[in-house]
Parts: structure tokens; sequence; C-alpha cells
């Protein structure tokens, strides 16, 4: 029990460091994108824009605030990996804007607003795209690596006879325990 609650400790300090910095990165994203839009950016343009150099923000934060903890060996594969899998968080947001603004948008002229734009991009994209991210940089940008784990002690074995002697013979039903059946 002391071990799943650590293991639930740890994740939630880590949520709470992936939400800080995604919260200081949607921050940024939020004001590039509305300047982008004001300057007459098209609006997946300004999403675009304005993801891009939010998620510069958001790497630096992550890799050495959130994952510090994590191994990193390879900051190159990192920051790819990372800019990748934000890509298709990305696409996700860009998916959201799209079926508003211009699904939406060619029934109900409301939907091509920039309040609407924002609700749909900022909002529903980013929040659906933030639960991937997670996931995905936890699991594949600054996962634990093989060989970062300490190595487990061996189970300790029986020592070995003395020299001429034989093995103490154990009763059949001591060797191994038997499993009980579930019903």
């Amino acid at each position: 029990m002391p071990a799943l609650r650590a293991r639930f400790g740890a994740l939630v300090r880590e949520v709470g460091k992936f939400g800080t910095v995604g919260g200081i990165a949607f921050a940024i994203d939020l004001a590039l994108f509305n300047v982008f839009l004001q300057a007459g950016a098209e609006s997946l343009l300004a999403k675009t824009g304005s993801t891009l150099i939010a998620t510069t923000v958001a790497f630096a934060g992550n890799r050495f605030w959130t994952w510090r903890h994590r191994s990193h060996s390879n900051m190159a594969r990192q920051y790819t990996l990372f800019f990748l899998l934000n890509g298709v968080g990305l696409g996700i947001g860009l998916a959201c804007l799209a079926i508003s603004h211009y699904g939406l948008g060619s029934i109900w002229p409301e939907f091509q607003t920039p309040l609407a734009d924002n609700i749909s991009g900022q909002l529903v994209g980013t929040a659906i795209g933030t639960l991937f991210r997670f996931w995905s940089y936890r699991r594949f940008v600054f996962g634990e690596h093989p060989g970062t784990e300490p190595a487990r002690p061996a189970a300790p074995q029986d020592p070995a006879p003395p020299a001429g002697e034989a093995a103490p013979q154990q009763p059949p039903h001591a060797s191994a325990p038997r499993a009980v059946p579930r019903m």
C-alpha cells in the first residue's frame, strides 16, 4: 500500500507541474492567437503560429521542471518527439477549430466569430489535446528508459550443502505455493 501511495503522490506532483507549465503555455498561446487574429491572420494560421511558440515554452518547462527527475540522455530525440506529439495535439485543436469555424460556421455564421473560434480552438481543442499530450509526453518523451531503474536484489537462495553431503529433501507440498481458484 505505501508503494501505491508513493506512485499516486508522484503522479499528482507530475500532473500539477504539467498543469502549471501548460497553464503558462496556454496563456502564451491564447494571447498570441488573439494578437495574430487582430493583425488579420487567418484563423488556422494564427492558431498554428501561437501553438508553435507556446510549444517551445512548454518543452523547456516540462523537460527542466516537470520531468527533470527522468532520464535525459538525448535532448535532440526528446525535442523532436515532443514536437511531433505536440503536432498531433495541434491537429486535435485545429480539428475542433475547423469543425466549428468551417463546418458549423457554414450553417450558422455565429460559429465564425472570434468568440466561437476561441471556444472551439482554445477551450475544447486544448482540453482534448492536453489529455493526449500528458499521456504521450509522459510515456514517450520523458518516460523511464530501460536500464534506468535500479536493479532489484535477487531473491535469497538456500546455501549449497557442503561438499560430499546430499541436499536436504523438502516435502512436495512445501516446494511451491498452490494457486487458490477464484470464484
